[in-house]
């Protein structure tokens, strides 16, 4: 099991002479309730080659109909390696650093993964687990885009524990004597992005692997839980045609991730806060009368103003609470609608644009309670913690072929 848990990708790049600041779009699940933003980038990007044309942002998802817009992303795909604007640059990993605006530096290392390795089953002893309860019905969706795609370009990261800091630091340290393959600003207020390829990968692989020396939970899941579960109902419904020579030969077994240390110091965990839209008063009385505990919190509404609720505290049980409440009042209530959100700020702007509506700010997690809590084999409630705010989230760089 442990030597084919993680693999040197043959990792696709934008082709020299494209501009990457164009190139490059957040993840298609931020800024979902803010359509200005992709109606920006939109005004950015023109023609030029972008990820914007590979993916499905999701604040599309109630304008677009959804097989067109899928098949013209094939379409897009398919020009895209034709006209030879994706490059192979190897077998091999990628340093990456990363600056925000919040942050002056955050490392990562894109790595491809076994998804023979990773399940997202919350009883699961797997090396690669998910970090929140998966939503089955958000899969096919996602499916149908990537069941005729030709290439895997993700905004995954996985999350290890490496409190020593023995993998991807001592990589940044050297970084001046690995080729440089892109150093770029990123658009929308992203910060900076630089990448470093490395070819010589097997002592990295190496030293991952110590780690399970220790624990049977090697990464889980902190961005993009459902995009990987949709790589594993892809990969399961091919290696149904394959024999066990092909399967460990197929593109589409291996799944391109970026890896973080949980304990970078350039990786924070911040709150996702929910967003009620379409609700009654009964909704915040409910809500009030089932919550009890000596943490304060707020809702913000249109009508009310800023309302105090208490929480137990800052752990995944609260998360649990809300959301448990949440979920009963959307069956009874079929016309309301959750939303996740980013940042107090735009929560409470969103809040201030409907009536009818309660903004709910949640706690945040700490990181090293969230790994041991994942360690135990249970999962957190769905969106209980981001790793930083929404322009931090990783933009659509790498890809890799899956057919």
């Amino acid at each position: 099991m442990a030597d084919s848990v993680i693999i040197a990708p043959q990792i696709l790049l934008p082709r020299k002479g494209i501009d990457l600041t164009k190139f490059a779009v957040i993840a298609c699940d931020q800024f979902t309730s803010q359509i200005d933003y992709w109606n920006s980038l939109e005004t950015i990007i023109k023609d030029e080659p972008s990820s914007l044309r590979l993916i499905f942002p999701e604040a599309y998802l109630s304008l677009v109909n959804h097989d067109s817009y899928i098949n013209q992303i094939n379409k897009n795909i398919d020009a895209y390696l034709k006209q030879g604007l994706l490059e192979s640059q190897g077998s091999g990993f990628i340093l990456v650093v990363r600056s925000t605006p919040f942050q002056p530096k955050r490392l990562g290392l894109v790595i491809a993964i076994d998804l023979e390795q990773y399940s997202y089953d919350p009883q699961t002893r797997a090396p690669i687990r998910a970090s929140e309860a998966t939503i089955v019905e958000r899969i096919p969706p996602r499916l149908k885009i990537r069941e005729n795609a030709s290439i895997e370009i993700p905004h995954v990261i996985v999350l290890f524990d490496d409190k020593a800091r023995d993998i991807i630091e001592p990589l940044y340290e050297k970084r001046q004597q690995i080729p440089l393959v892109y150093d770029f600003d990123l658009n929308q207020n992203g910060g900076h992005l630089s990448g470093y390829f490395i070819k010589d990968t097997e002592p990295i692989i190496a030293s991952f692997m110590k780690l399970l020396d220790r624990s049977s939970l090697l990464f889980v899941v902190g961005d993009g839980n459902h995009s990987l579960a949709t790589a594993k109902v892809h990969w399961n419904n091919i290696k149904m045609n394959l024999s066990i020579a092909e399967q460990q030969k197929h593109p589409a077994r291996y799944s391109l991730v970026e890896a973080v240390n949980i304990y970078d110091e350039g990786l924070d965990f911040e709150p996702i806060h929910r967003f009620v839209n379409h609700a009654d008063k009964d909704f915040l009385r409910g809500l009030i009368s089932n919550l009890t505990g000596p943490k304060t919190s707020y809702v913000y509404s249109k009508s009310d103003g800023k309302i105090p609720i208490y929480l137990p505290d800052s752990s995944p049980k609260s998360y649990k609470m809300v959301q448990a409440y949440i979920d009963g009042y959307l069956k009874t209530h079929p016309r309301a609608e959750v939303d996740y959100i980013h940042g107090e700020k735009d929560l409470i702007k969103i809040a201030t644009m409907h009536k009818d509506s309660y903004a709910i700010v949640m706690p945040s997690l700490t990181k090293e309670a969230v790994f041991a809590y994942l360690e135990q084999g249970v999962v957190l409630p769905r969106k209980a913690f981001s790793m930083g705010h929404a322009v931090e989230k990783r933009y659509y760089l790498e890809s890799k072929l899956i057919k």
